[in-house]
């Protein structure tokens, strides 16, 4: 498989990086030497321009899921109202750091009529219940997700879907139950992931400096968290520096700011406690030995050139590690390409479910990888 060439293709905004950090550094202060008057014009002057089905307002039958230390997790299930769907394969998202499960909005529509969809929020985002503090942490993410599968899965087959720390549950989810993988999952599809080395990403700094980011970040961010009243402030719906900080971290190319609006608000609806909880637990995130659950599973690794918060070389490692699998590199694309890029990552889908129902058809015990590792190309 090959590496490169073509494939598919200031303050204290630092602080804010890997997502739901980068939430924080917008509420931190003016981002990065970029004038920020500058944006709010062009953003004001085409917000009229963007006509689209309003993000994140799809809905399905909410589910309540109760974890083995009594959180609540919110789930919605979409399926076809009057048949089956085409495929016996059910479909559970995976959702990253600071966001929630209203950003498989374009996803959700892609596959509405083809598979059951089930989407939640993990533990302390969105409308799940809140977390103690020492349970923020990826393993306990697998733990939960395992009894996501439990409650509104039981049977069946499945395609699991995650993107950045919703891929790193996956992995943990196939380190703590490899069984499930040999019995039930037929795809997989990690989306600008990551199964361990985030204690070096620089979050786009050269040089010295950046070297120095991922030693720092921690510390800033807990006391900003020891403030968040203060950081609120900066951080609410809305906000301009919340709007730019979004966007030079989420997207690798124009958007509509609809798009940017909508990340920039599900980031700041998560608590800046939250984002401290969970942040420090990234650095000690090591998953590659998981893998091996995925042998025999039709996976796909998405990553995205431009991406500062999951650099590109973290999918370009699992994919090395799992040949296996099917690689796109989306050129022009940051670490929010599923809100970027919708029709391409909705396109990779869509094969993946093709295969993964392929494979739920098949005779038990004979499911078989993919016959090579594939690599396209949007350059």
């Amino acid at each position: 498989m090959g590496k490169g060439g073509n494939l598919l293709g200031r303050r204290t905004g630092l602080i804010g990086a890997a997502t739901g950090v980068l939430a924080a550094g917008a509420a931190a202060g003016a981002a990065a030497g970029i004038a920020v008057e500058r944006y709010v014009v062009a953003r004001r002057r085409d917000r009229d321009l963007q006509i689209e089905e309003p993000l994140g307002t799809r809905r399905g039958e909410p589910v309540i899921v109760k974890t083995l230390d009594g959180i609540e997790l919110y789930a919605e299930v979409d399926g076809p109202r009057r048949q089956p769907p085409p495929s016996p394969v059910t479909v559970v998202f995976c959702h990253g750091y600071a966001l929630n499960l209203d950003c498989w909005h374009f996803q959700r529509a892609a596959l509405a009529d083809e598979a059951r969809l089930v989407l939640y929020d993990h533990r302390s985002h969105g409308r799940s219940g809140r977390s103690p503090r020492e349970l923020c942490n990826v393993d306990q993410l697998g733990k939960d997700l395992a009894q996501v599968l439990e409650t509104v899965a039981p049977e069946g087959p499945l395609m699991l879907v995650g993107h950045s720390m919703g891929g790193m549950t996956i992995l943990a989810l196939a380190d703590q139950h490899p069984e499930i993988f040999a019995e039930r999952v037929v795809g997989v599809a990690l989306l600008a992931s990551s199964a361990g080395g985030l204690d070096q990403v620089t979050l786009g700094v050269p040089g010295p400096v950046g070297r120095l980011v991922h030693r720092v970040t921690p510390a800033v961010v807990a006391a900003l968290s020891r403030a968040p009243a203060l950081v609120e402030r900066g951080r609410k719906a809305g906000s301009d520096v919340g709007y730019l900080v979004t966007k030079h971290y989420s997207f690798g190319s124009k958007v509509p700011s609809a798009r940017i609006e909508f990340v920039a608000e599900m980031l700041a609806g998560t608590p800046i406690e939250v984002v401290a909880d969970f942040y420090p637990g990234f650095a000690t995130h090591d998953k590659y030995h998981a893998l091996r659950a995925l042998d025999g599973v039709e996976t796909l690794v998405i990553g995205g050139r431009n991406d500062l918060i999951t650099p590109v070389e973290h999918s370009r490692e699992i994919a090395e590690r799992h040949p296996a699998a099917e690689y796109l590199e989306l050129s022009d694309s940051g670490h929010m390409f599923l809100i970027e890029h919708p029709e391409v990552v909705n396109a990779a889908l869509q094969d993946l479910l093709g295969r993964a129902t392929e494979c739920a058809h098949a005779t038990a015990g004979e499911r078989s990888p993919s016959e090579s590792s594939q690599v396209r190309s949007t350059d």
